[in-house]
C-alpha cells in the first residue's frame, strides 16, 4: 500500500468511533454485470486499494453513507451496489427469475467485480451484502483480500431451515414466517414503507433515526422487484422454493458449509434485533483463517449505519501493512 494511504489510515482510526451520516443521497452509475445493470456508487482514488461495500434487507447504499468517505479519505476505491431488487438496479431481460438466494447474491457481486475489471477486494457487509461477501469469500477466495462480516458466517445452510430454533430465536425471526404465505407478499406490496420501518425499529430498538434517513433508503423498496426478490430470498433460505437452475452449481458448493479461509473480522451488535450475539460462538468453526470477532456495545442491526467509524476501522484494520 502506498505511504501516503497508510498514513490517512492511521489519522483516521485515532479519530471517535461514531460519526453522523451526510445528508444528501449518493450519487450512483451503471454497470451491465452478469443478469443485472447494477447501479452503485463509487469514491476514492481509482487505483487506491478496492472495497465493496455491501448492504442488506430491508436497508441500501446509504446505510455506508458515512463509511464510504471515511474508506475514500484513506485512499481506497469504494463500490456500494445496490442488490438485486433495491433502487435503480434492474434486470437485464424479463425472462430471468427474480431469485433472491444466497448463490445468486454472491453470483452478482462476483460479476460486478468482474465488470468493473477488480480481481481482488476487500469485502464488506450485512445481512443479505454480509452474504454475498460470505459467499464470495467462501468459494472464491483469490478475489477476497479480506472479510468484514456482520453476523460471522452469514451463509445459509438450507437442508436444515425447517429445523426448529429456541422459542426466544423463532420470535425473532416472525417476519420471514409472514413472507412464506401469499398474506405475506400482499402485505410487503402494500404497505412496503410501514412494514420495513417497523423491522428498522424492531431491529435496531437504540438507534434513533429520523425520517429523512429513512426515507432517502425507501426510496430503493420501490424498485419493481422488489417484493419478487424479496419472497423468494426468504422461502428459498427454508427449502420451499426452487432456486434459480443459473445457480444450482452454487447452491451445491454452498450446502457443503465451506470454511472462509481470508483474513476476517466479524461483529454483532449487542442491541441486534435479529441475531442473539451468543450464537457467535458457534460460528467459529468456520473459518479456516485468521479471524476477530468482536460485540458492539449499543449497536442493532445496521451496523454501518449506527456506528460507521468502527466498521470503516475494521475494513482499514484489514488494509494495514501486517494484516
Amino acid at each position: 500500500m502506498r505511504p501516503f494511504v497508510w498514513a490517512m489510515i492511521r489519522r483516521m482510526t485515532a479519530n471517535s468511533t461514531r460519526s453522523p451520516a451526510p445528508p444528501l443521497a449518493l450519487p450512483c452509475r451503471t454497470t451491465p454485470a452478469g443478469v443485472l445493470s447494477v447501479a452503485w456508487h463509487g469514491c476514492g482514488p481509482a487505483d487506491g486499494p478496492p472495497v465493496f461495500l455491501m448492504h442488506g434487507f430491508p436497508y441500501d447504499i446509504h446505510a455506508y453513507a458515512a463509511v464510504a468517505p471515511m474508506l475514500a479519505d484513506a485512499g481506497c476505491r469504494v463500490i456500494v451496489p445496490y442488490l438485486r431488487g433495491f433502487g435503480p438496479t434492474r434486470f437485464l431481460h424479463a425472462d430471468t427469475p427474480r431469485s433472491g438466494e444466497q448463490a445468486a447474491l454472491g453470483a452478482d457481486l462476483l460479476a460486478l467485480m468482474d465488470a468493473l475489471q477488480i480481481e481482488r477486494a476487500v469485502l464488506a457487509g450485512y445481512d443479505w451484502g454480509g452474504r454475498a461477501a460470505c459467499v464470495v469469500a467462501a468459494l472464491w477466495p483469490q478475489r477476497c483480500a479480506g472479510l468484514v462480516s456482520y453476523n460471522n458466517y452469514n451463509i445459509q445452510d438450507i437442508a436444515r431451515g425447517l429445523q426448529p430454533d429456541t422459542p426466544a430465536n423463532e420470535h425473532r425471526l416472525w417476519y420471514q414466517y409472514y413472507f412464506h404465505g401469499e398474506r405475506g407478499r400482499a402485505g410487503l406490496a402494500k404497505n412496503r414503507r410501514e412494514l420495513t420501518r417497523l423491522l428498522w425499529q424492531l431491529w435496531s430498538p437504540t438507534w434513533q433515526f429520523d425520517d429523512a434517513t429513512f426515507e432517502r433508503s425507501a426510496a430503493a423498496f420501490d424498485n419493481e422487484d422488489f417484493v419478487a426478490v424479496v419472497i423468494h430470498s426468504y422461502r428459498h433460505r427454508y427449502g420451499l422454493v426452487a432456486g434459480d437452475p443459473a445457480y444450482a452449481d452454487i447452491e451445491r458448493r454452498l450446502a457443503a458449509q465451506p470454511a472462509i479461509t481470508v483474513p476476517t473480522i466479524t461483529f454483532d451488535g449487542s442491541d441486534d434485533g435479529v441475531r442473539d450475539p451468543a450464537t457467535a460462538q458457534a460460528h467459529a468453526r468456520f473459518f479456516a483463517g485468521a479471524r476477530s470477532h468482536r460485540i458492539v456495545p449499543g449497536v442493532g442491526h445496521n451496523m454501518p449505519q449506527e456506528a460507521p467509524r468502527v466498521f470503516a476501522n475494521a475494513v482499514l484494520e484489514l488494509l494495514r501493512p501486517s494484516a
